[in-house]
């Protein structure tokens, strides 16, 4: 059956600027690290997708080693993208990332030129396309000098096979130093991807600062702490969880007493506020509008319903900012990132 996405798709979503740039982002993205690959059936993929794509969602993050196996991730996207998207391609935002380990031998991960733009090249393979949208360098790689990496990303634009650039998992030094070398190489940076949520709180330290600084957006990924901020692990382990299934991304020893007993105060406000928890997270990761966009993950539709739900109550009062942060044991930045 041929795809017709709904006609109501940008009446509800919300989208802002990255950074100094003229790119809007929607404020929930959807990253494709899990229930995209090939171990996972390619209808639930295809229906996350359309349903993302009618409530607004037009950005879509890929890495390289997504899967798994590695690099089915976007085989997948390109199989949805040649049945499904195609047509409406001007209307996504796709991007990839190179940097972890993706093939054997000393070329296949890190930053080096050749490992980036090898990587570059069998990720628009995979995903069928002649450009992404955002090509990211996925981590700082210290066996390689830093203007290396950078002019990769550079030449991958002024080959015309990314459109805009990104940084991800970077400190706020190095980081300064990135958005310098690639401002000296006209290429400036789009947005820089952390990992930000109730529980890590790391952008708040100094990395925020130096991206607004430099004109920088910025994407949370894991905004929902790999689902510990969500009603699923309040009570025990599910056996269809990620937890329980041995995912790399969350495993049993991750879910600790101390982040329970978080978890389920953070729910009780949230009820208070009449939110699912997810949705307090999502909306609390996106408050005062500093961070451009949060990365979502689902397994079903309905889960990505719920979490663009939470824009419709995004706002905090300092009370229930000041209970979040006495919850969580961190009483610094209350007012913000």
């Amino acid at each position: 059956m041929v795809y017709t996405p709904s006609e109501a798709r940008y009446e509800k979503m919300e989208y802002a600027r990255s950074g100094a740039s003229g790119l809007r982002l929607p404020k929930l993205s959807l990253g494709l690290w899990h229930n995209f690959g090939g171990v996972d059936t390619l209808e639930n993929s295809r229906a996350l997708a359309r349903r993302a794509f009618d409530l607004g969602i037009t950005h879509f993050d890929l890495a390289n080693n997504y899967g798994p196996p590695p690099g089915s991730a976007e085989e997948t996207f390109g199989q949805l993208m040649r049945s499904d998207f195609m047509p409406y391609r001007d209307e996504l935002i796709i991007a990839t990332k190179a940097g972890y380990r993706m093939w054997e031998g000393p070329y296949g991960e890190r930053g080096s030129r050749k490992s980036m733009l090898a990587s570059l090249d069998q990720s628009l393979k995979r995903l069928g396309l002649d450009y992404v949208d955002i090509f990211y360098s996925h981590r700082y790689d210290a066996d390689t000098p830093l203007e290396e990496t950078m002019a990769a990303l550079d030449q991958a634009v002024r080959q015309g096979k990314a459109l805009y650039v990104g940084i991800s998992n970077y400190n706020a030094d190095k980081t300064k130093e990135a958005l310098n070398i690639l401002r000296r190489l006209g290429t400036p940076c789009l947005i820089h991807q952390a990992h930000y949520s109730m529980f890590e709180r790391r952008l708040e330290h100094g990395l925020q600062q130096v991206l607004e600084e430099g004109g920088v957006g910025s994407i949370a990924y894991s905004p929902l702490a790999r689902g510990l901020l969500t009603d699923r692990y309040l009570h025990n382990i599910p056996a269809d969880s990620r937890a329980a299934s041995g995912s790399v991304f969350l495993k049993p020893d991750d879910i600790t007493e101390e982040k329970i007993n978080k978890s389920r105060s953070l729910y009780s406000l949230a009820r208070q506020r009449g939110q699912s928890l997810a949705q307090m997270a999502l909306a609390w990761t996106l408050r005062h509008g500093r961070v451009t966009s949060a990365l979502i993950g689902a397994s079903k539709p309905e889960q990505i319903e719920d979490n663009v739900a939470a824009l419709g109550h995004s706002e905090f009062t300092q009370e229930e900012l000041d209970i979040i942060d006495q919850i969580l044991g961190n009483t610094s930045n209350i007012n913000g990132v």
